[in-house]
């Protein structure tokens, strides 16, 4: 019995070997490029990399800019309404100067403010910190349209925010639930897209974002959660890990804080 076994063994063997050697010569497609798509014309890359720097530049007499924080350098993407990459910018003088993974955070931010602000009412991300939370009305929020890592990490790092940018004319999905993402809403009151800042702490990124949307003049923003109603804004009432309005997102600083608060009268929406 022992030589059957062996040569049925041995057959098998070959048998396996034959199927796999088989395989091994059949021809394989080369993975598909995700999907290009025009961007609408929300803003140009020039445009969105000028106002970054503005926005991060101090006020006069100050050594501080608006964000408070860490005072890093930043990232920005603008995507438009139907979550195409419109443009991907930095500050500091090369790519690298900022956190690396800032850069694909600023696009989750920007896709979750557009795929959850409606035409006549905005949520920044900062609104959805609370309800995403264990127990929270929204848990789960954070894993829904997953970011497209082909996207994300597609083409050549030094094109990586500039105009040739591989995110641009892309799709990126992904869900960011804290401060940094805002809908942009240009001068008829019509939502068009998405920003979203990365790069210092959240809060601080929101307070940037604020900021650039103001000077890129798409804040129209027509309704919100924040300051009875009016906008988007960032809201600090955890008390205990309770939100008193379902809304609010967790302190960073009293620097910040007092930044965050001053928004809505230092760059007032539809100017």
């Amino acid at each position: 019995m022992r030589p059957f076994h062996f040569i049925a063994r041995l057959g098998l063997g070959a048998g396996v070997l034959f199927i796999a050697g088989a395989c091994s010569d059949s021809p394989t497609d080369p993975p598909a490029d995700p999907p290009f798509f025009k961007p609408m014309p929300v803003v140009t890359w020039s445009q969105l990399h000028d106002a970054l720097g503005q926005a991060q530049t101090p006020a006069p007499g100050s050594t501080r800019n608006v964000g408070g924080g860490l005072q890093f350098n930043m990232w920005a993407t603008v995507l438009d309404r139907n979550g195409v990459v419109v443009a991907v910018a930095f500050t500091g003088a090369t790519e690298g100067d900022q956190w690396p993974g800032s850069r694909v955070i600023s696009a989750q931010k920007a896709n979750t403010a557009n795929a959850f602000s409606l035409p006549k009412f905005a949520l920044s991300t900062a609104n959805l910190y609370a309800a995403t939370q264990p127990g929270g009305s929204l848990f789960g929020l954070q894993e829904a349209n997953p970011t497209d890592p082909d996207v994300a990490f597609g083409g050549k790092t030094e094109d990586y925010g500039t105009p040739m940018d591989f995110m641009v004319g892309h799709r990126i999905g992904g869900t960011n639930v804290f401060g940094g993402g805002l809908a942009l809403y240009d001068a008829s009151g019509t939502i068009i897209g998405g920003l979203g800042v990365s790069g210092d702490a959240s809060c601080a990124d929101h307070n940037i974002a604020w900021k650039l949307r103001f000077l890129l003049q798409l804040d129209h923003v027509p309704a919100g959660v924040a300051d009875g109603g009016a906008d988007d804004n960032i809201i600090y009432d955890i008390t205990n890990g309770v939100s008193t309005s379902g809304f609010g997102h967790a302190a960073c600083s009293a620097e910040m804080t007092d930044s965050s608060n001053a928004l809505p009268t230092r760059y007032p929406i539809g100017h």
